[in-house]
């Protein structure tokens, strides 16, 4: 059975930082696209950052970029999200998800697009709160 599981989140002032984890069992990470996603309540859900499934492909919203570093280590069958100088507006719930990167007979490697739409499999979520 295909399962993500996050970690990490927590409470931390402004400026501070958390790291992120989301473990995948179940299914080959390696061969997927993984977006961390959030969201706050009484907003929509939004792509944070996006990984293709070599690795070598990132996408981050701008908000975050510069701060938030993603990363992948599918030995470990696992996804970080390092963020760095959080800000109160970076507080959410935080999801991590995968996409298949096989769509037909075409192998998207090195594709990382953080639509959700795209995305079928996803995690329970982390809880980070930024605030003094």
């Amino acid at each position: 059975q295909l399962q993500l599981v996050e970690s990490g989140g927590g409470l931390v002032q402004p400026g501070g930082s958390l790291r992120l984890s989301c473990v995948a069992s179940g299914f080959r990470l390696d061969y997927y696209a993984i977006g961390w996603f959030r969201q706050a309540p009484g907003k929509e859900r939004e792509g944070v950052s996006c990984i293709s499934s070599s690795g070598g492909t990132t996408n981050y919203k701008d908000s975050v970029k510069g701060r938030f570093t993603i990363s992948r280590d599918n030995a470990k069958s696992t996804v970080y999200l390092e963020m760095n100088s959080l800000k109160p507006e970076d507080t959410a719930v935080y999801y991590c998800a995968a996409d298949l990167a096989f769509k037909g007979t075409t192998y998207y490697a090195h594709r990382a697009d953080c639509n959700a739409d795209e995305y079928a499999h996803w995690g329970q979520g982390t809880q980070v709160t930024v605030s003094s």
